[in-house]
């Protein structure tokens, strides 16, 4: 008998098809034929592990998962995706991903910092309607070298993002409040630590690599970005709800800032923004670990991991539940 395993966000069946292909013959992998939670309620009570991506796993939905026995989220950032109470509640263990999101998001990271110095989206869109802007950008494109890359979050990604960022020439300083680098992992990365004002306050891009939670909702709020130098840049790979947009929107209205990256947003898919507009911002749709590769090696993480579990095995990468089952009223 096959252990099921249902998928919680809908996706096309290429992307289904990458997920199977990493799934051993003991579990079947349950999907969606809509993207709609009354098909999730009707599929959930068979499921035994729920794999999450993107799509809020709710309270309602896990009410739903009569079986459940694990829950493994697709990466890392668990926070606002999993009603984690409810989680802990059933005693349901729950499990991250650290493969395969690394490489994709530092490479976004990189690729939007190099797009938005150029503006490069406005070249491109002004170029395909007929404006040949040659001379029209030299004032306020910008080169890599030598700029200062303020990282606030210094784990993996932003550690990946500084490796690859060392041939391009830049300095670095860096705010982590848990991370502290050894004296020869700064040298070589070309970073250094600095309190979180100071941070703001030096760099040319300040670049964020922090989950959301309740400590880091609106990090970079209008005081936050009052403290950036003027003509710095912003570029966001992590979580949306680390910037608030109206204060971002106010800081480039303003020229404060030169200009921004973003692949996350406040809310998702993003409702109609004066965002929008700017041509010194780069927006893109929360694609940084959304690769094919990446998948790929994501998936084969998380049925290892179920094969873990199943087997007696002790967990990677489990979160700890213990303070959420710790509030639950006796």
């Amino acid at each position: 008998m096959t252990t099921k395993v249902l998928y919680l966000s809908h996706a096309p069946d290429d992307v289904y098809a990458i997920i199977r292909a990493q799934a051993p013959p003991a579990y079947e992998l349950v999907t969606l034929d809509r993207d709609d939670d009354a098909e999730r309620v009707a599929k959930l009570p068979d499921a035994e592990v729920v794999i999450v991506a993107a799509q809020r796993f709710t309270r309602t939905l896990i009410d739903a998962a009569r079986s459940l026995r694990l829950v493994h989220h697709q990466g890392v950032g668990f926070h606002d995706t999993i009603d984690v109470p409810a989680l802990a509640a059933r005693n349901v263990r729950l499990a991250l991903t650290l493969a395969g999101t690394t490489d994709g998001v530092a490479e976004h990271t990189v690729l939007l910092l190099l797009a938005v110095l150029k503006r490069l989206p406005f070249a491109d869109r002004e170029l395909r309607e007929g404006r040949f802007h040659i001379n029209a950008l030299r004032p306020v494109s910008r080169e890599l070298k030598g700029l200062t890359i303020g990282y606030v979050g210094m784990g993996r990604i932003g550690q990946a993002v500084a490796e690859r960022l060392v041939p391009f020439g830049t300095r670095g300083v860096y705010f982590d409040a848990v991370v502290e680098l050894p004296a020869e992992r700064e040298t070589a990365l070309g970073v250094r630590a600095a309190p979180l004002a100071r941070v703001l306050a030096e760099a040319d891009v300040v670049t964020l690599h922090v989950p959301l939670t309740d400590g880091t909702r609106h990090l970079l709020d209008a005081s936050a970005m009052a403290l950036m130098k003027r003509g710095a840049y912003l570029v966001n790979t992590a979580r949306g709800g680390l910037v608030d947009e109206a204060a971002l929107i106010g800081a480039l209205a303003s020229g404060h800032l030169a200009g921004a990256a973003l692949d996350v947003f406040e809310r998702e898919p993003p409702p109609a923004s004066p965002l929008f507009a700017f041509p010194n911002v780069v927006l893109t749709p929360h694609i940084s670990a959304g690769t094919r590769d990446a998948l790929a090696t994501k998936m084969r993480a998380v049925f290892a991991n179920i094969a873990r579990f199943y087997g007696g095995e002790p967990l990677a990468d489990e979160v700890d539940l213990a303070p959420w089952r710790e509030r639950i009223p006796a």
